[in-house]
């Protein structure tokens, strides 16, 4: 029997908050102790965001669509709002070097996490209500300068890893919605070359990008080097099969944030190749059913709802693909979470908050069929 949309969709998604949810809990076990005592410190918290994750679901499910469309430019000054606030002494939050946080008191709020569904909607939008002045000079630089203007506040924390997600989503998302080839070129370039000046001229992100191509070396395996070296170690030893749920030893305080950015290191370590792609696989289910829905509103001519929807895929496939890329060692190390899987509020609450829209847009594609 194949599954229906509806229900490859909560499948894929349970499938991938069972993996979190066990798996935050094996490998910040350490760290816990380390930090507060409570083996479970990180757990428990997790369980919480899942819930207020479900909540949010459960919401926004009952919300039209359209009000996304006709309010997209409000989420786009809010999360500016909240970028900028994070400069004003005593708000930001400063963690590892990076003002990356608001501290709320129960967890800390990461505007750029916003900023990214924000982002979906407005540019959504944007390329519905300017679809015939998308292929022109002054229809492609009005999003391009609000895109600078939030990749310059972002880069200031700084994050160069959340700036390179999203300006990869909002190039994606304008490519689909209809710029031209040779727009999408132009934008290839000039990112690419941003990215180049953002890292040659940071001694600690080119210190990453050199020992990238070999974290063992002895002048990199203590330092810029490190938490590769360790995540391919702990890779190495899960072979194929793994060595057992809780078995890891490189989450012992061996492997940097092993709960969080490395998860994925851990999740090989003691499932092998097999757990990790059976992760994957829950992953392409979960983007395979998020683009048919995106698919079927564009066919019923609900554009906004079709281009938001693929945004979600886009933005799901794009942090991934990162993440896995960076543990695994194909692509150099960046601070970015595993969507569904990592251990972290504001990042979990924002995936659940956007798989709250994409199932009402599939219940209002159901229901006008």
């Amino acid at each position: 029997m194949i599954l229906s949309r509806s229900s490859l969709l909560i499948t894929s998604l349970t499938g991938l908050i069972i993996f979190g949810i066990t798996f935050v809990t094996s490998a910040s076990v350490y760290v816990a102790v380390d930090l507060t005592g409570d083996p479970f410190y990180f757990a428990k918290r997790e369980i919480i965001f899942i819930f207020l994750g479900v909540l949010a679901i459960l919401i926004l499910v009952n919300i039209p669509t359209n009000l996304y469309h006709k309010y997209d430019w409000v989420f786009l000054l809010m999360s500016l709002a909240l970028l900028i606030a994070l400069f004003i002494p005593g708000i930001g939050k400063v963690v590892n070097g990076s003002l990356r946080w608001i501290d709320l008191g129960f967890f800390n709020l990461q505007p750029s996490e916003l900023v990214k569904l924000a982002l979906i909607l407005y540019i959504a939008g944007y390329s519905v209500r300017r679809t015939t002045e998308l292929s022109t000079l002054i229809g492609f630089i009005r999003p391009m300068m609000i895109l600078s203007l939030l990749s310059l506040l972002i880069l200031l924390q700084p994050d160069l890893g959340s700036t390179v997600i999203i300006c990869s989503l909002v190039l994606i998302m304008l490519f689909f919605a209809g710029i031209s080839f040779s727009q999408f070129l132009f934008l290839i370039s000039v990112l690419g070359f941003l990215a180049y000046i953002a890292i040659i001229y940071t001694p600690f992100r080119l210190a990453r990008l050199v020992s990238f191509r070999d974290p063992f070396a002895p002048e990199f395996e203590l330092s810029s080097g490190w938490q590769l070296s360790n995540a391919l170690i702990g890779i190495g030893r899960g072979d194929l099969f793994g060595i057992g749920l809780g078995n890891s030893i490189q989450k012992n305080l061996y492997l940097p944030e092993p709960h969080t950015d490395f998860i994925f290191a851990i999740i090989l370590e003691e499932t092998g190749i097999i757990g990790g792609f059976l992760l994957m696989l829950l992953f392409i289910l979960l983007i395979t059913s998020i683009v048919q829905i995106s698919f079927d509103a564009l066919r019923q001519n609900r554009l906004f709802q079709g281009y938001v929807c693929f945004g979600i895929g886009s933005l799901l496939s794009i942090q991934s693909i990162f993440n896995i890329g960076v543990n695994i060692g194909l692509l150099p190390t960046k601070g970015l979470t595993l969507p569904f899987i990592s251990y972290g509020g504001a990042s979990l609450i924002i995936f659940m908050l956007m798989m709250g829209i994409v199932f009402r847009v599939d219940f209002e594609n159901r229901n006008l069929d």
